[in-house]
C-alpha cells in the first residue's frame, strides 16, 4: 500500500508537472482548407461593398436561382440558408453561405455538374433592362397613381384593420377604379392630379375615390345590422358605419364626397369585400382566395353576386393606352404585382373572422372623427334640368365642374 500510495503521488506530481512546463497543450494545427476558409469571408471585397438597389435586385435573383439548385441536393441546408438570408436581407450572406456549405459538396460530381451547368445558363442570358411586363403600369398615369395610393396608406391599413379585409385587397379594388378615372380624364389629371399626387374624387352617380353607389352604400349598412343575412359579418363589424345624425342620406354622401379624408370610401370597400366573400361561401364556394373574383363582384354590385362553382373574372371595360383590360383583371394584376407590398403586405389570410365583440362607444367615435368639413359638391346636382335663367355648371362624373376644378381638391389644397 506505501508503494502504491508513492505511485499514485509521482504520477500527479508528473501531471501537474507536465502541464506546467505546456507538455499537454493541443499546439493544434493548420487547416488543409485554410485558404478557401478564407476566401469564403472575403467574398464581399470581391464584389464591392456598396451595392445599388437595382444590383442587390439582381443580386438576390441569382441567390435565389443558386439556392434553388443547391436544394436539389440538399435540401435541409438550402432551407436553412433560406431562412438565415431573408432575416438579414443580404444576398452577398447566401454567397458565402453557399460557399462555406459547398466545401462538403464538392466530392459530389453530380453537384459540381450541375451547378457548373446552372452558371453557364445564367451568363448565358444578360441582364435586360425591359420595363414592367405588365403594361398599364408602364403609363405615366400609373407612376402618378401609386404615389397618390402611397399618401393614404395609413387609411387603408386602418380600414382593413376595421373590417377584417387584407388593406391589399382594398388597393386592388382602389386601383382599377383610378385607373379608369385617371384615364378618362388624362389631360386633366396631368394638370391638377398628378402634380400634387392627389385621387380622384366622384361625386355624381357613384361617390368616392372608389366609386360606390348610393345604394349599394345603403345594402353595406344594413347587412351589418342583419344577422340573419347571408353578408352578416358579426358582431365586431356592426357598428364600424354607425350615423351621428338622423340623416342618414346626407351623412353618407358626406362621408364618401370627401375629399380630404378618404377612411370611409375603404371602409365601404372593406365591407363590401368582405360581405361578398362572406355570401359565397355560406353558398358553398369559398373565393376568399380568388382576388379576381373579388374585384369583379366589387365592380358589378351585390345584385350580380350569384354564388357559383364557375365564377369568371370580369367587369367595366377599360382602356389603357390603347390596350383593353376588365377591372378584375386591373385588379388581379396590381394584386399579385408585388408593387407597394412594403406598405401592403399581403395576409396569411385575407379575412379576419368575427371575435364576437361590439365595438365601444369611444371606438365608434373615433371613425365618425374621420370624416372632414370640407366643401363637397351639392347631392343631386346632376339630376337639376337648368332653367331658363341660369344654367348650372355641368358636373363630371369624377366630381369636377367645368367650371369649378376647386371641388377635385376640396378647395383647400394647404391640408390635403
Amino acid at each position: 500500500m506505501l508503494v502504491a500510495f508513492a505511485l499514485a503521488g509521482f504520477g500527479i506530481t508528473g501531471a501537474w508537472a507536465a502541464y506546467q512546463l505546456g507538455f499537454a497543450n493541443n499546439k493544434g494545427g493548420v487547416d488543409e482548407n485554410y485558404r478557401y476558409l478564407m476566401s469564403v469571408s472575403e467574398i464581399r471585397d470581391m464584389k464591392g461593398k456598396k451595392l445599388s438597389k437595382q444590383q442587390m435586385d439582381a443580386a438576390w435573383m441569382t441567390q435565389y436561382a443558386r439556392l434553388a439548385a443547391f436544394g436539389k441536393f440538399y435540401p435541409e441546408n438550402a432551407r436553412l440558408i433560406m431562412h438565415a438570408a431573408q432575416e438579414s436581407n443580404d444576398p452577398i450572406l447566401v454567397d458565402k453561405m453557399l460557399a462555406a456549405v459547398s466545401l462538403y459538396a464538392s466530392d459530389s460530381d453530380d453537384y459540381v455538374s450541375f451547378m457548373k451547368e446552372l452558371e453557364a445558363v445564367i451568363a448565358k442570358q444578360p441582364q435586360r433592362d425591359n420595363p414592367n411586363v405588365i403594361p398599364w403600369m408602364n403609363t405615366v398615369e400609373w407612376e402618378y397613381l401609386r404615389q397618390s395610393i402611397l399618401k393614404d396608406s395609413a387609411l387603408i391599413n386602418e380600414a382593413g384593420r376595421l373590417t377584417g379585409v387584407e388593406p391589399r385587397m382594398i388597393v386592388g379594388c382602389l386601383v382599377g377604379e383610378q385607373i379608369r378615372l385617371f384615364n378618362t380624364k388624362r389631360e386633366m389629371v396631368k394638370k391638377y392630379l398628378g402634380p400634387v399626387k392627389m385621387l380622384s374624387v366622384q361625386s355624381q352617380f357613384s361617390y368616392g375615390v372608389n366609386g360606390i353607389k348610393e345604394h349599394t352604400a345603403q345594402m353595406v349598412e344594413e347587412h351589418l345590422k342583419d344577422t340573419a343575412s347571408v353578408f352578416y359579418m358579426g358582431r365586431q363589424y356592426e357598428n364600424i358605419l354607425d350615423f351621428e345624425t338622423e340623416d342618414h342620406e346626407t351623412e353618407r354622401y358626406n362621408r364618401l364626397v370627401d375629399y380630404r379624408n378618404h377612411l370611409y370610401s375603404y371602409i365601404y370597400t372593406g365591407c363590401i369585400l368582405h360581405q361578398t366573400m362572406l355570401q359565397w361561401k355560406r353558398a358553398g364556394y369559398d373565393i376568399s382566395d380568388r382576388p379576381d373574383i373579388l374585384f369583379t363582384l366589387f365592380n358589378v354590385g351585390f345584385s350580380q353576386s350569384v354564388p357559383k362553382s364557375n365564377p369568371v373574372c370580369g367587369g367595366s371595360r377599360i382602356e389603357v393606352d390603347g390596350v383593353t383590360y376588365t377591372f378584375g383583371a386591373i385588379g388581379f394584376d396590381f394584386y399579385y404585382s408585388g408593387d407597394l407590398a412594403q406598405a401592403f403586405p399581403f395576409w396569411p389570410d385575407r379575412f379576419v373572422g368575427d371575435n364576437g365583440r361590439r365595438l365601444s362607444v369611444g371606438e365608434i367615435i373615433r371613425i365618425q372623427d374621420n370624416m372632414s368639413d370640407c366643401n363637397r359638391p351639392e347631392k343631386g346636382l346632376e339630376y337639376r334640368k337648368p332653367d331658363s335663367t341660369a344654367a348650372a355648371p355641368k358636373v363630371e362624373d369624377d366630381g369636377f365642374t367645368s367650371n369649378d376644378d376647386e371641388y377635385a381638391f376640396g378647395k383647400s389644397t394647404d391640408k390635403l
